[in-house]
């Protein structure tokens, strides 16, 4: 699978600056920012146009590498694109967490490519990657009523309306589950 040399990358997907804080396109950094806590990586350090965390899942677990890149959103390749190189991490240890308008909101799905679903974050990354085949934690975070584009971007630049509660429950479940991808893709046997 894996050529050993570089850390396990996860890429956090959201827009920079407190106007965003807790948009449904932001759950990508909510969720990158949980793993961080819960492997206690520490503070994180400024590098490649956003936030870096390195260190260890715990004691003797897989190294990681977590990515806030600190670009807007259709821009995020320009900052892990440049980490990806510098941190040697191969495409298939790539794990990007994101907002799905397509998946019904609290639902989880993780795959390996794929398309880019109109995803601006994706299509950056596609472009920043060379290639759309890393890993997906796919949040699901519901889809307005309506398909005009400018109600589906209201709506992911929008705060959530489900109650806080179900928020934080959607962000540890979407933390274990991509602790989980992990773990498989540090031991694939």
């Amino acid at each position: 699978m894996a050529n050993g040399e570089g850390p396990i990358f996860i890429v956090g997907l959201g827009n920079p600056g407190p106007e965003h804080a807790r948009d449904r396109h932001n759950i990508g950094f909510d969720v990158a920012r949980e793993l961080a806590r819960r492997w206690d990586l520490g503070k994180a350090r400024a590098k490649y146009k956003g936030e870096l965390w390195e260190g260890r899942t715990g004691p003797g677990g897989p190294r990681v590498a977590v990515l806030l890149p600190l670009t807007y959103m259709n821009a995020v390749g320009d900052s892990a694109g440049p980490a990806r190189g510098a941190l040697k991490a191969d495409l298939d240890e790539i794990v990007v967490l994101h907002d799905e308008i397509d998946i019904p909101f609290g639902e989880i799905r993780v795959r390996e490519g794929g398309g880019l679903a109109g995803h601006n974050g994706l299509k950056s990354l596609k472009r920043g990657f060379g290639s759309a085949d890393f890993w997906r934690v796919r949040i699901g975070v519901g889809r307005p009523a309506s398909t005009d584009p400018e109600v589906v971007s209201a709506w992911v630049l929008g705060k959530f309306r489900e109650p806080a509660a179900e928020v934080e429950d959607l962000i540890d479940r979407s933390a274990t589950e991509t602790e989980r991808l992990v773990e498989r893709l540090a031991d694939p046997d």
